[in-house]
C-alpha cells in the first residue's frame, strides 16, 4: 500500500513541477537583465575559458565574446581551423561541413549545417572567411567570419541562418600556448522559442572552445607536415 501512495505522491508532485523549457525561462526571468556591457557568463578555470554575453542596441539576440587558452603550436590551431570538413568532429552541433569555394590562401567560403534544440528545423549556414596574417608589428592572426546568406540556394526544410558572424584573434604566447579571443553574434533565423535560443546563446561559445582544445590534441594535426597556405609566425610578441 505504501508503495502506492509513494508513486502517487511522486507523479503529482512531477505533474506540478514546469516543464524543462519553462524552468529555463523562469530562470532566465529571474537573472539579471543583460545591458549592451559584457556580462561574465562562465568562467572555467580548469580549462581557461571565459565567455561573456550583452545585448546590443537593435540586435535581436544576445552577443558573445569568448577568451581561452589553448596549449598548442600556432601551426597546429591553424590547421584546425583551415579544416573545414572537419568541423563536423567538434563545432557546435555540426552535422555537415564543407568547403564551397577557395578564392585565396586568406579567402574562403565554406558551408556548415547544424542540428537544431528537439522539435525545430535544423539550420544551414554560408560563412565567408578572410584571414589576416602576422605582420612585422602584429604576431596576431585576425579571423572575420560573416554569413552569406545568398551565395547558394535555400535548402528546405533546412532554415538559412542570416548570421553566424565573429572576429576571433588569435596570438602565440610563450611555451607553447595559444590565446583565442572573440566576439561574435548569431541569428539562427526564423521562429525559435525562448528556452531554445538561451539554450545555444550560453552553449555554443562555450562547447566550441571546449572542441577546439580536444582538437588541436590530435596528432593529425599537431604532428601534421603539410605546408601551411602563409608564413607563420611562433614567437610571442
Amino acid at each position: 500500500m505504501w508503495k502506492r501512495v509513494l508513486f502517487l505522491g511522486v507523479t503529482l508532485a512531477l505533474m506540478q513541477q514546469p516543464t524543462f523549457a519553462q524552468q529555463d525561462d523562469n530562470l532566465d526571468e529571474l537573472r539579471t537583465k543583460l545591458s549592451n556591457e559584457w556580462t561574465l557568463v562562465r568562467h572555467d578555470r580548469l580549462h581557461n575559458i571565459k565567455t561573456f554575453a550583452k545585448q546590443e542596441d537593435g540586435q535581436r539576440f544576445r552577443s558573445f565574446k569568448v577568451e581561452a587558452m589553448l596549449s598548442c603550436s600556432f601551426e597546429t590551431i591553424t590547421r584546425v581551423l583551415l579544416d573545414f570538413e572537419g568541423y563536423t568532429r567538434w563545432y557546435w552541433e555540426v552535422r555537415e561541413a564543407k568547403l564551397v569555394r577557395k578564392d585565396s590562401p586568406l579567402n574562403y567560403y565554406f558551408y556548415m549545417v547544424h542540428h537544431a534544440p528537439y522539435g525545430l528545423p535544423d539550420r544551414d549556414v554560408v560563412l565567408h572567411a578572410v584571414i589576416e596574417p602576422q605582420t612585422e608589428t602584429r604576431k596576431s592572426i585576425i579571423l572575420t567570419i560573416r554569413a552569406e546568406p545568398n551565395i547558394l540556394p535555400l535548402k528546405p526544410p533546412l532554415i538559412r541562418m542570416t548570421a553566424e558572424n565573429m572576429r576571433v584573434k588569435i596570438s602565440p604566447l610563450p611555451d607553447n600556448q595559444v590565446l583565442l579571443e572573440a566576439e561574435g553574434y548569431i541569428d539562427p533565423s526564423g521562429k525559435i522559442p525562448t528556452w531554445a535560443n538561451n539554450l545555444i546563446q550560453r552553449s555554443a561559445p562555450y562547447s566550441i572552445l571546449l572542441g577546439l582544445q580536444r582538437m588541436v590534441q590530435l596528432d593529425e594535426y599537431r604532428l601534421s607536415k603539410t605546408a601551411l597556405p602563409f608564413a607563420i609566425d611562433n614567437l610571442a610578441e
